[in-house]
């Protein structure tokens, strides 16, 4: 499939910001399974100076500042993006998933390292007994890791609500795993919280949803602002990406745009800002099938 991406994000602001410093990660990755064909980024008012940079998980950075009076802050990419089929290795013939676990920092190279290194809490993700005993439902005794996380995915998409009013950017995993509701970010994070505990590595992944299914296909939750799911390393069969939201294992309607721990290490916008008084954000995330 080749898209379309458009993602414009608005501050209005009731006084005037004489300053501000932000950064982005709007920008989609190039792999194996997609390829980025074009990528703009247009900032008004006209930013003093931007800059691009790669952080440390391969994620591209754009970073600009303004030094000039606004109320009003608009960033829109505009991405054409083509993304290739990547078929599933077969679920039940995956490794038993207690081998990827007591594999894992044994391979002392960069890219065992690299893998590892997502074994562990992060800002957002902490590890404990209680993730890990939900989790042990789906991840029983020798049970393949593809088919264990098939199983975890649709359990979480069939316990948490879809509740865009239940949480917030910071809520904890825990008040989450708590009350059974929040959004894309929520199942996201309790999903790596249940795999982590269980010593596994798993990255979230932020990124973009078709907006119009396909004639006959169900609309995915969360096409219409940036989305986020899970990458399990599943030892030979290399990362399996699952989708907790939608309770599907991503393909040619998922666009990746960045990775990391959880979503602080990706968050689409961030920044700071001087005055303003009060402000209000909107997102407006349109993919189109070219």
């Amino acid at each position: 499939m080749k898209y379309k991406v458009t993602h414009t994000t608005t501050y209005d602001y009731s006084a005037d910001v004489p300053l501000c410093q932000n950064e982005t990660r709007l920008t989609p990755r190039n792999d194996a399974r997609q390829t980025c064909e074009f990528h703009r980024l247009v900032v008004h008012p006209k930013p003093v100076e931007m800059t691009k940079r790669t952080d440390y998980f391969g994620n591209t950075v754009n970073q600009f500042a303004l030094n000039t009076a606004h109320r009003r802050l608009r960033v829109t990419a505009v991405t054409r993006i083509r993304v290739h089929p990547s078929p599933l290795p077969q679920l039940a013939g995956t490794t038993p998933w207690e081998d990827v676990r007591d594999a894992l920092g044994q391979d002392l190279s960069r890219t065992g390292l690299d893998v590892y290194q997502f074994a562990f809490a992060s800002p957002h993700v902490e590890c404990d007994r209680a993730f890990a005993a939900y989790a042990e439902e789906s991840f029983t005794p020798r049970r393949p890791v593809g088919d264990a996380l098939a199983d975890l995915t649709k359990r979480i998409n069939q316990d948490v609500v879809y509740d865009p009013q239940a949480t917030t950017v910071s809520t904890p995993v825990k008040e989450v795993f708590e009350h059974r509701r929040g959004v894309c970010q929520d199942m996201a994070h309790l999903q790596l919280a249940c795999l982590r505990s269980l010593g596994l590595a798993a990255r979230y992944v932020s990124g973009y949803l078709r907006t119009t299914p396909p004639e006959g296909e169900r609309r995915l939750v969360g096409a219409d602002a940036s989305h986020a799911w899970v990458s399990l390393f599943c030892g030979t069969a290399g990362w399996i990406d699952a989708d907790p939201t939608n309770d599907v294992l991503p393909s040619v309607d998922h666009i990746t745009v960045a990775w990391g721990r959880d979503y602080s290490d990706v968050c689409p916008i961030n920044g700071m800002f001087v005055g303003g008084g009060r402000h209000k954000l909107s997102v407006a995330v349109k993919v189109t099938p070219l």
